[in-house]
């Protein structure tokens, strides 16, 4: 069963699943672009800023797929201090495409204080059709009353989102649910990646067990049940079909309190557990240089 498609408050349609680009090197991103592409992912998403557009073009040419076939988002990150309409032109440049599907105000930084003079630009690239859907990226709620006057809403929000942050993060997903803004979920595997160990490991280990998946697609589709478009990674093909296939995997209510419970108490001692190891590995060369130091008294 294929991702369900939602749909925008332009009436446009989104695929759920999209593979990101952030963090992932120049040299590697062609290579992991057609990857994705190869076993399933219809989305792909960039930035200004990542520095990977031009390989994500080179990606998609490759695979020959119409236009149409592929979703495109990028966002302006204000590289070069570049207004949208110049950066707009040097992405479609890069990306080697007459106009991307989404297109993002990175954050909302770049805006303020004139959060709603930056809006009106994009809504010139949306006239333009330079970009078939408008949004932005890391806004906060008082951010997006600043656009309550302007005649295009947002079609989304890209956000970071997983357990951990949910209970703080919760009224903004409320309040673009009621402006019909869609929640786009980034770093959404963070519990795992960042802070193992952590209290959600618990319940998402226990129900990955009974469902006989991997740990990630269970924090993956615990993203897909709140209706949000769940934005992942990797260089790898079989993460990826793993991925792909959380398509076919549903929570239960009781699933979801569980780990939201988990994550409302944060990551606790675990987000200092990558620190763990290298402070341990120096009080052991310490101490082993105090006994060789006694032993040559």
């Amino acid at each position: 069963m294929p991702f369900k498609e939602i749909k925008l408050n332009d009436g446009r349609i989104i695929p759920q699943i999209g593979f990101g680009t952030w963090k992932i090197p120049q040299d590697k991103t062609q290579d992991n672009v057609l990857t994705a592409i190869d076993v399933g992912f219809d989305h792909i998403d960039t930035a200004q800023v990542y520095g990977n557009e031009l390989q994500v073009g080179a990606a998609l040419k490759e695979t020959g797929l119409k236009r149409s076939d592929v979703w495109v988002t990028t966002k302006w990150s204000g590289v070069a201090a570049t207004r949208p309409a110049q950066a707009i032109k040097q992405s479609l440049d890069k990306l080697g495409l007459e106009y991307v599907d989404l297109y993002l105000i990175h954050s909302p930084r770049l805006v303020r204080p004139n959060i709603f003079q930056g809006w009106s630009e994009m809504v010139d690239i949306l006239k333009k059709g330079q970009s078939k859907s408008i949004g932005v990226s890391n806004f906060l709620i008082s951010d997006l009353q600043e656009l309550e006057s302007s005649p295009i809403t947002p079609a989304v929000n890209q956000i970071l989102l997983h357990p951990y942050v949910y209970a703080q993060t919760k009224p903004l997903i409320e309040y673009c649910a009621q402006k019909g803004i869609v929640i786009e979920a980034y770093s959404p595997l963070v519990p795992l990646t960042q802070y193992p160990g952590g209290p959600v490991d618990k319940p998402v280990y226990a129900i990955a067990e009974r469902l006989g998946v991997a740990p990630e697609q269970v924090l993956l589709a615990w993203i897909k049940s709140k209706g949000a478009v769940i934005l992942t990674t990797s260089s790898k093909k079989e993460r990826l079909e793993r991925y792909q296939a959380v398509a076919d995997i549903d929570l239960t209510d009781e699933d979801i309190e569980a780990i939201e419970l988990a994550g409302a108490k944060g990551p606790g001692l675990a987000r200092f557990r990558k620190y763990v190891k290298p402070v341990v590995l120096g009080l052991a060369l310490q101490g082993a240089a105090y006994v060789a130091y006694r032993w040559l008294l």
